[in-house]
């Protein structure tokens, strides 16, 4: 037979091979499962079994399910410093808007992203509480009301974070409705005031 007639080899089923698309397709399906069940309730078998993967693939490429929880949940999808270059990018007065907006956009954009996975981890993974608290307030806030606030740096950051942290609850956890499908500009111009009061207004 000629190498023009040898029949083509079956493509082999099963499981994915144990590469990068595997880390990916782990990494993916650890934040829906963080999401859904949070950090105690997510098992390596029901990761795996999402991604489509051998469960010792978790182990192999992340060390176990804390590895996999950090690099999954903890790696928020922000830039801090091109982040806060954005924020402060506009008039003082309408930047409690423009801090609403921009979370809310890319939240939106993944179906609340992390966040999710992040919040139901935290009464259980004390890591999770302090990734949020790092990033959102030391990170984002802090730094915010640092150049745009008369006093009380730390409170003013801190009731910024309440604000979000809640709305996150309420549109990517519980899901209230209408809030959870209300358009961003709307609850831009609902809530934006009311962090605009927190970073400059009168807090006593």
């Amino acid at each position: 037979m000629s190498t023009a007639e040898q029949p083509t080899p079956a493509k082999r089923r099963g499981r994915r091979p144990g590469g990068q698309d595997t880390r990916a397709a782990l990494v993916a399906a650890a934040r829906e499962v963080f999401s859904e069940s949070g950090y105690e309730g997510a098992t390596v078998r029901a990761i795996a079994a999402r991604a489509g993967v051998d469960a010792a693939m978790v182990n192999h490429w992340f060390g176990g399910k804390e590895g996999l929880f950090a690099q999954a949940v903890l790696q928020l999808p922000f830039d801090p410093v091109e982040l806060l270059s954005q924020l402060l990018d506009g008039p003082v007065d309408e930047l409690g808007k423009r801090i609403v907006r921009r979370f809310l956009t890319v939240w939106d954009a993944t179906e609340g992203g992390a966040f999710p996975a992040l919040v139901r981890s935290i009464a259980s993974h004390d890591q999770a509480a302090l990734s949020l608290k790092d990033f959102l307030i030391r990170h984002v806030l802090e730094n915010v009301v640092s150049r745009v606030s008369p006093d009380r740096p730390e409170l003013r950051a801190t009731l910024c974070a309440s604000q979000m942290v809640g709305m996150g609850m309420a549109r990517y956890v519980a899901k209230f409705e209408p809030f959870s499908t209300t358009d961003i500009e709307t609850l831009a111009a609902a809530v934006g005031p009311t962090l605009q009061r927190y970073l400059t207004g009168d807090i006593d």
